[in-house]
This record gives structure tokens, C-alpha cells and sequence, in this order.
């Protein structure tokens, strides 16, 4: 009896050593690399989509206490710097802490420190220069009891290149008149895609966002909803985006 409870009491032992090199790997893993995203808004509209999930990369831009899982950074003191820090380009899709609300937000960086960023008709002007944007096309978004949402679909190239689509819902909206606005030192400012309905650092409610504060960079949609993907064919459908890279 006593031999049949040590092997008992042996096999328990491995199983909690299991148990716990998984738990372990799990949180080494969500830590140093990769962290999945549910995308909650409207804001990143037309590259993401209510309820997309997304992959992180919390390597990107290095490491601060909310690169930890299970939400331990909130109990953890304020640094200055990042471990390993690299900035955001302008253009990156970002997941980070929002710094008043203290909710995980997904933006797209516009500005970058010393950045002086501008609103003007809904135009983005940096640093005095209106960026370049492509001729603008209408489309439909959604249908609603109420009726059809359209929206006017055009490219914006940022400095530096990168080139991304914009979704402007209506001609001037609050925020499509702002700035101009000195990005401060250790700090981003974030734009959503979909400018009319995106409460981002434009908005007193948010502002610019500490370098701290950034998660990781989003790099593709591993999972799409089809709940935009209606009848009507001039509704864009979701699994266009499914597993394609967000940075090029």
C-alpha cells in the first residue's frame, strides 16, 4: 500500500511540475513576444473591424510593466524608459493602455515627439504640410433599420511612406478642425482610421499617450467577423482582411 501511495504522490509531483512549466511558458510567452487583441470600435474601420482579433507583437518597441500579463503593471511604479525602447513609425498600428480610462485602445501612430500636428477640413496637415492623399471614392458601410451608412474611402501617405486608407462618414465633423498641436516629448499621438468616429488623441478625453503605455505592435488580423459582410454587394467584406499584415 505504502509503495502504490509514493507512486501516487511521485506522479502528482510531475504533474504540478507540468502544470506549472506551462503556466510558466504561457506567461514568458504572452510577455516577451506575442498577445492576441479583441477589436472593440468602429475607429480602425476599413483595415479592422468590430470583433476582429489581431496578433501583438510586444517586441516591437521593447518593454514597460504593462508589457506583463494579467494586468500586474497597474500595481507596478512608473518608469521613464523602456527596456530595449524603440519608437512607433508613423503609420504603425498600436495596442496600448489609454492613459485616463486605463482601457486597452488600438490606434494608428500619426506623430511622433516634436511632431506638430494639425487638423484643417478634415485634412491632416504634420508639421505644416498636408499629407497626400489619394482621390476620395463613396462606399457603403453598413445597413441599418434607420437606412444605409456611406462613407468616402481615400488613401493618406504619412511622412515616411506609409500608406493606409481613411474613412471619412461626414463633412465637418467635431474633430476634422483641430491643433495646431506640439506631439510632447515621450509621447505619440494616435488617430483611428475611421476619423469621424474615433475618440483619439485629438480628443481632451485622451490626448497624446506616454510611451510607456505602448502594448506592441498589431501585425495581422487572425480572425475576422462576418457581421459587416451584408447582401448588399457594395458592402465591403471582412475576409479580405482576414490574415493579412497590417505593416507592409
Amino acid at each position: 500500500m505504502s509503495e502504490r501511495r509514493e507512486r501516487l504522490r511521485g506522479e502528482a509531483v510531475e504533474w504540478l511540475k507540468t502544470i506549472a512549466a506551462a503556466f510558466l511558458a504561457y506567461v514568458a510567452f504572452t510577455t516577451v513576444a506575442f498577445a492576441q487583441f479583441r477589436i472593440p470600435s468602429e475607429s480602425m474601420a476599413p483595415h479592422i473591424e468590430v470583433g476582429d482579433r489581431v496578433t501583438v507583437s510586444k517586441f516591437a518597441y521593447g518593454y514597460s510593466r504593462f508589457s506583463l500579463p494579467f494586468d500586474i503593471g497597474f500595481s507596478l511604479p512608473r518608469a521613464e524608459h523602456r527596456l530595449f525602447e524603440s519608437m512607433p513609425r508613423r503609420g504603425d498600428v498600436v495596442v496600448f493602455i489609454h492613459p485616463m480610462s486605463n482601457e486597452v485602445m488600438i490606434k494608428r501612430a500619426i506623430g511622433l515627439p516634436g511632431d506638430v500636428i494639425e487638423m484643417r477640413d478634415g485634412v491632416l496637415i504634420i508639421d505644416g504640410r498636408a499629407v497626400e492623399t489619394s482621390q476620395p471614392r463613396l462606399l457603403m458601410r453598413a445597413v441599418h433599420p434607420r437606412g444605409r451608412e456611406w462613407a468616402e474611402r481615400y488613401e493618406e501617405t504619412l511622412p515616411g511612406g506609409v500608406t493606409h486608407a481613411v474613412h471619412n462618414l461626414t463633412d465637418g465633423a467635431p474633430l476634422d478642425n483641430f491643433g495646431p498641436y506640439t506631439v510632447p516629448e515621450g509621447h505619440i499621438f494616435f488617430m483611428g482610421d475611421n476619423r469621424d468616429n474615433s475618440l483619439d488623441s485629438r480628443w481632451n478625453g485622451m490626448g497624446p499617450v506616454p510611451i510607456e503605455n505602448l502594448i506592441g505592435r498589431a501585425e495581422l488580423v487572425y480572425a475576422t467577423t462576418l457581421s459587416s459582410c451584408g447582401r448588399d454587394p457594395t458592402v465591403a467584406c471582412p475576409m479580405e482582411r482576414w490574415m493579412q499584415p497590417l505593416h507592409h
